[in-house]
């Protein structure tokens, strides 16, 4: 196989990847009701930079004229070879644990920092640089690629939404938004909240990123001398000021909880303790600090995909009402229908009512289909990495169309910093992935 990876195309794109990642890109939900920028200033601004990128890579660009998506194409055939991305970015988190402005690309030993370097900023340059290192070595494109960029990714999924009602599907493709080798089937995802009585005697307030476990939760009330001594006891991390007690957790996506500390559930383990609510109650003993769901619905988990993931990603406690939200992945042998009624059986008895925020299928393609079995040998060709494809609790675009596989670019044993701190790419890994993604747009759409 052929490296296409010219020295010019590594300088091309490191400077497509720095443009991009200075554009803070994070849902304003204030604006989403503005007309053609539904998403805030800046997810446009993203939309807009990557578009006039392909244009000046010789692709035919179009904008969705709601401003919901976007796309690029290049190349003739019947067939549609699609590479989906997205360009929006969860918000910084704590600003203060980072090393460099979150939203200033900032190279330093060989990594690049700043928001969206990992998801999905630097892949998605990555596959893009891929592409433009065939055209610049002469290739012939039998198949047309569509570069699509949606917009809402880390949110509800609004833009693929949009595109599928007004655009055709391509017949195949990747997402470059998780971990190679590559994934073939993803948990279905259920995010929804809880919710119940208010209190006159507690006011909460800890919100956060659904697909995120929460790495703080902060108590302000009255009685933080006795919730000090019990978390104390616990072995929870806080520390308190005259103000308020902050609990401390450890922040890792949704999908791989077990590997994060939820200062939400670390919170509500000390505050039921002398606190009667209903939502705490239900929180202790149901949920506790387990991340599997296992006291609500018992033992879900299957062979392909592992055990349920359940994440506390919110919860408000006011005088009139109370809510939680909750970000769950699902195995993909099981139905989300049996698991929301079960859950429901549980919650009556804590006064605590459902609704569905977002919910996504499963993802499965056969490991011996020729999408999967052509993107695995390229990959395992290009590095000697013989492991076997993977199966994962995050969610990509692949499942939102058929015969789409999430294909990179996070590369094993190199440090896993997407919705983190100080999250960064390591330039070799970049550059390596970059030449993956070329190989295998030569093998899908030019052979």
């Amino acid at each position: 196989m052929e490296n296409y990876i010219t020295e010019a195309i590594k300088k091309d794109s490191l400077a497509a990847l720095k443009t991009l990642v200075d554009v803070p890109s994070y849902l304003e939900q204030g604006n989403t009701n503005e007309i053609r920028k539904p998403f805030g200033e800046g997810i446009d601004r993203a939309l807009k930079a990557a578009l006039a990128l392909c244009e000046t890579l010789g692709m035919n660009t179009f904008c969705d004229p709601n401003g919901y998506y976007g796309y690029a194409d290049y190349g003739e055939g019947e067939e549609t070879v699609g590479v989906l991305c997205h360009l929006d970015v969860v918000p910084e988190g704590d600003r203060a644990k980072w090393d460099t402005d979150p939203f200033v690309a900032t190279e330093k030993e060989g990594v690049l920092y700043g928001r969206g370097t990992q998801d999905d900023k630097g892949p998605t340059i990555a596959a893009l640089y891929g592409f433009k290192a065939l055209v610049d070595a002469g290739q012939t494109f039998n198949r047309k690629i569509r570069f699509v960029f949606g917009t809402d990714e880390e949110n509800l999924w609004r833009c693929m939404e949009a595109y599928k009602q007004n655009e055709k599907m391509p017949d195949m493709g990747f997402v470059p938004d998780s971990a190679f080798p590559l994934t073939y089937a993803e948990k279905g995802l259920l995010q929804f909240k809880l919710t119940g009585p208010g209190s006159e005697k507690l006011s909460l307030n800890c919100s956060g990123a659904l697909n995120v476990v929460p790495a703080v939760a902060t108590y302000d009330g009255n009685k933080q001398q006795d919730l000090a001594q019990i978390l104390e006891k616990q072995g929870t991390s806080f520390e308190q000021n005259e103000k308020e007690l902050v609990v401390f957790g450890k922040a890792v996506h949704a999908s791989t909880a077990f590997e994060g500390v939820n200062a939400i559930t670390r919170l509500v383990a000390g505050l039921a303790e002398f606190q009667l609510h209903p939502m705490l109650s239900f929180i202790a003993e149901k949920v506790s600090q387990e991340t599997n769901g296992f006291r609500i619905f018992g033992e879900v988990e299957d062979e392909m995909t592992g055990e349920l993931t359940f994440n506390v990603a919110s919860l408000v406690i006011y005088a009139h009402t109370s809510e939680m939200m909750v970000d769950m992945r699902i195995p993909v042998s099981y139905y989300q229908e049996d698991l929301v009624r079960r859950l429901k059986e549980v919650i009556s008895e804590y006064q605590l009512t459902y609704q569905t925020y977002d919910a996504l299928p499963s993802l499965y393609v056969p490991k011996d289909s020729q999408l999967v079995e052509t993107l695995m040998n390229i990959y395992r060709e290009k590095t000697g990495d013989m492991q076997e494809p993977l199966t994962a609790g995050g969610a990509t675009y692949a499942r939102t169309m058929p015969n789409m596989v999430a294909f990179g670019a996070h590369l094993p044993g190199s440090p896993s910093l997407a919705h983190q701190e100080n999250e960064g790419i390591i330039l070799e890994d970049f550059y390596l992935a970059m030449d993956i993604y070329a190989e295998a747009i030569y093998q899908l759409c030019c052979q």
